[in-house]
């Protein structure tokens, strides 16, 4: 080895010892003389000196050494002079007195700052990305990466469970997004795609009898991409056969809990509140509520349903809503900030806002007029108002009020400061629709994906009414954010069939696309249920940052590409012919 010790492991135990260094130098400073050098590696930074005292030749070396020089120092550990100790880092009590330097490698002048307050534009991050991960939070950000998968495998190898890698390249098949096609050049004209998930893979593997499967899998999906996306992601993946919906649960709120415990020191309270999906629609608007805070949603719809206020009068006539929350005693609402409020509320396609202060106890504002005294006090006592607070209200469209005041409710969280930062709030949201209406096609599509078992309860309705059957699905929320889903699937190959046929797909479709899943079926195929969790969204909520991109070793820009080796590339003609392939360029 070229170290005898790390730059993060010497402490005043250690003085009176030779010891060998290696690493980057990150900081060079000359204090009258004496070269304070502070050397960096993977587990912290620990000073050497050079004293022209002790030794002129090694001390003019140091002088040529500059930031991201990579060295070796062999020397003698000593305490620091008394009242220079740096209590902040553990080897801050101890220097190396150099006697020996050898110099490994120069490095260019870099082009971003190794420091975890530097600021520097992504493009320039990810194109040196290798520098930047030199930074101390990039390293612990992996290095957490590291052991919360490490977790993983054990608490699933103590469970009884076996980590099966399924295929890269596979068959396309509907996840909910575009896929990533792979030409094949020994059978031309046809196509692998990168899995959206290994789905198929885990049922096929509980017909196999293998009982209880796991693997922390790559995916891809060619989607639009945001802060929580990236075009190739890792998601912990889990099936296990003869289960129902609890035991799911109980298997995950026992990983999280150890992965919070072992990794953040976090207690996590057990088990997590259960709720359906119809209900989180009802009070938050959406179906992965943040409840770290409050402004439930009030559905006004039946109670204002005769009022003399057109714009509530109008979406009530059809299939609309009218509903919102109460902001209580709000830093401040001039109108200016309701009229941004307002152009807010237009923005995501909807008339405008309407509001009133509760002021007296009485409720004021520009529509106070249309109502009267019996409308203002029902609105009040359902709203809880009090003096002071803000009551916020939207009319129109369901899907888009719902959407709308779920999306004002987060932005004036955050604006009044109002988020618990620091605490973690799980829950799961269960019995999901089983389908969705898509109006543009006129017919209906899965909410999840096709596999998904209904209630047994619900299956009357079929071919009559596909709108009220409920999913076996779930899916784990934390804060806002959907860690992760899952379901029961359906496991005889006459339901499946029944499905594949509701959602559109003939015989003959279902047959060459999933012919081999539903004859995997007719073997006496096991009951069974899984689930998915992603791992990079899991890692960034331990971390505490915004973007998965943080938590990622060489991630893409939000245009899907990778600065440092710049894919995607273009690709020779040969290569092109090989696969029987022609660029199309459009004029």
């Amino acid at each position: 080895m070229l170290r005898t010790h790390t730059c993060g492991e010497l402490t005043k135990n250690d003085i009176g010892k030779d010891v060998t260094l290696a690493g980057w130098v990150a900081t060079w400073r000359d204090h009258g003389g004496l070269i304070f050098i502070d050397l960096r590696d993977r587990e912290g930074i620990t000073q050497v000196v050079f004293n022209p005292e002790f030794d002129k030749d090694l001390h003019k070396q140091a002088e040529s050494l500059r930031d991201e020089y990579v060295i070796q120092a062999k020397g003698k550990v000593k305490a620091r002079p008394e009242g220079t100790e740096n209590k902040k880092i553990p080897t801050g009590e101890i220097e190396i007195e150099v006697a020996e330097l050898k110099l490994l490698n120069k490095s260019q002048p870099p082009m971003l700052e190794i420091r975890d307050d530097a600021v520097s534009s992504e493009d320039v991050r990810y194109t040196y990305r290798y520098l930047d991960l030199r930074r101390p939070r990039m390293q612990k950000n992996l290095m957490l990466r590291h052991k919360v998968a490490k977790i993983m495998r054990d608490y699933f190898d103590a469970k009884g469970f076996i980590e099966v890698e399924t295929p890269i390249m596979t068959k396309s098949t509907p996840e909910g997004a575009r896929d990533y096609l792979v030409p094949s050049r020994v059978n031309p004209g046809k196509f692998f795609a990168l899995p959206q998930s290994p789905q198929l893979f885990k049922q096929i593997l509980m017909v196999s009898g293998l009982d209880k499967y796991f693997q922390i899998a790559k995916c891809f999906r060619d989607e639009d991409l945001r802060a929580d996306r990236q075009p190739e992601f890792t998601q912990l993946d889990l099936e296990m056969s003869f289960v129902e919906e609890k035991d799911i649960f109980h298997l995950t709120e026992g990983l999280m809990k150890k992965i919070f415990k072992e990794a953040i020191g976090c207690e996590l309270k057990l088990p997590f509140d259960v709720i359906t999906h119809k209900e989180a629609m009802a009070r938050f608007g959406t179906d992965k509520p943040d409840r770290r805070y409050a402004m439930e949603m009030i559905d006004l719809s039946n109670d204002l349903k005769d009022c003399g206020f057109n714009v509530f009068k109008q979406a009530l006539s059809g299939e609309g809503l009218v509903k919102g929350f109460n902001l209580k005693k709000p830093k401040q609402m001039p109108r200016s900030r309701i009229d941004s409020l307002t152009d807010y509320v237009k923005a995501q396609g909807l008339g405008g806002l309407c509001y009133f202060k509760v002021e007296d106890k009485a409720l004021s504002g520009p529509i106070a007029k249309f109502f009267d005294d019996a409308g203002k006090a029902v609105i009040s006592e359902k709203m809880g108002a009090e003096t002071g607070d803000i009551l916020l209200i939207l009319a129109g469209n369901s899907r888009l009020v719902n959407e709308t005041l779920s999306r004002l409710r987060i932005k004036l969280a955050r604006e009044e400061g109002l988020i618990k930062e620091g605490t973690f709030d799980f829950l799961w949201v269960t019995e999901f629709p089983l389908f969705a209406y898509n109006e543009e096609d006129k017919r209906w599509e899965s909410e999840h994906h096709p596999f998904t078992a209904p209630y047994e309860e619900d299956v009357q309705y079929l071919e009559k009414d596909p709108s009220r059957i409920r999913a076996r699905s779930y899916d784990l929320v934390v804060n806002g954010i959907e860690l992760g889903s899952g379901s029961i699937r359906i496991h005889t190959p006459e339901m499946q069939k029944r499905i594949f046929e509701a959602i559109g797909i003939d015989k003959e479709e279902a047959k060459d696309r999933f012919g081999f899943l539903t004859e995997a079926l007719s073997y006496g195929a096991p009951p069974h249920g899984g689930a998915a969790y992603g791992l990079d969204r899991l890692i960034t909520l331990l971390v505490g940052c915004d973007s998965i991109r943080e938590i990622i070793a060489f991630p893409k820009t939000q245009r899907a590409i990778c600065p440092l080796t710049k894919a995607p590339s273009s690709v020779s003609d040969a290569q092109l012919d090989e696969l029987g392939l022609e660029i199309k360029h459009e004029d």
